[in-house]
């Protein structure tokens, strides 16, 4: 991947260069610096209250790689608990309470505990990462995301040589999450996701609590949501609420839900086609009929120099 010139870049406004990004981010408290009215309009997400990090720039926290729109980020979602349609999510979301919230950790670790989320976002630092996510559907964006290391949670909370595994749960709420009052495809809720331990620590895996500079939508997963670069995003679990550290595999949702089309470790593979659809292109958002926005999948997403080392000597066709 190349860095792209700035004359190439279509609407500054939208699609900002990557170091023209870095080099202009402002404080989190006071928001990024974003032209576009349509995103400085959008009052219901607040400036985060934190003062981004940034470092390793050469370790794979940047895809060099133009922005999706703001507007394509938050309308365009995966999250069956508001609903199966990409616009279900944008549509119902602002029924979720996401204040106060809080997070249990549990399972093999020393300080197991209820912890408000404020008081775990004390412990950390707070992060800008620009990535890319990419969905099983063959579509992918690239986000600014704010956050903080999983790594450095699961360090504060002291975890015992047991720990193999983490497993991560969504908020079950069908009062304000209309898709958990039906059985739509038959998804068991609360959602569950999980990764080895050696994943989660690994530095590329974010818990995000905001993007483009302001507090996440609720529906890109407010307050707080996994993102795991090199995986497809359904393994990105959203509202999370409880964290367990386990000796054995835990069981994910999409696993369980359909086993033939979705594995444990959901690495971005494309020389492993879906059953339904093949893997080899995606589309990038945005994208039209007209166009397309297509290009070829990178294995791991584009991050295999940072984690093919993970899975050295394994079957990645066996373990998709």
């Amino acid at each position: 991947m190349n860095d792209i010139p700035s004359f190439e870049i279509t609407d500054e406004s939208i699609y900002l260069e990557r170091r023209k990004f870095i080099s202009q981010s402002l404080t989190l408290g006071a928001g990024m610096m974003v032209a576009n009215s349509s995103f400085a309009a959008t009052q219901e997400l607040k400036p985060l209250n934190y003062q981004p990090v940034i470092k390793d720039l050469d370790k794979g926290f940047y895809a060099k790689e133009p922005l999706t729109p703001y507007e394509d980020v938050k309308h365009y979602n995966n999250f069956y608990e508001f609903g199966t349609d990409k616009t279900d999510p944008s549509r119902y979301a602002d029924l979720l309470t996401t204040d106060p919230w809080s997070v249990t950790i549990e399972g093999e670790v020393a300080k197991p505990g209820t912890y408000q989320l404020e008081d775990l976002l004390s412990w950390v630092d707070i992060e800008e990462r620009v990535y890319r996510l990419r969905c099983v559907e063959a579509w992918s964006m690239v986000i600014p995301w704010q956050g903080f290391s999983l790594a450095s949670l699961i360090k504060k909370v002291e975890p015992t040589s047991k720990a193999k595994y983490v497993a991560f749960e969504t908020l079950y709420r069908p009062s304000e999450m209309p898709g958990q009052r039906s059985r739509t495809g038959t998804i068991d809720w609360p959602y569950v996701e999980g990764l080895r331990i050696d994943e989660a620590m690994h530095p590329l895996t974010l818990m995000a609590v905001g993007l483009y500079g302001r507090t996440m939508p609720n529906q890109n997963g407010a307050p707080i949501r996994l993102v795991v670069p090199w995986k497809y995003g359904f393994k990105s679990i959203k509202s999370i609420v409880k964290i367990r550290l386990l000796e054995k595999q835990p069981p994910t949702t999409w696993q369980t839900l359909a086993p033939r089309e979705y594995g444990f470790y959901a690495n971005v593979n494309p020389e492993v086609d879906h059953p339904r659809w093949s893997q080899k292109t995606e589309r990038r958002l945005p994208s039209s009929l007209f166009r397309p926005n297509r290009r070829s999948t990178e294995k791991f997403n584009g991050y295999g120099e940072q984690v093919a080392h993970l899975y050295k000597g394994m079957n990645l066709r066996k373990f998709y």
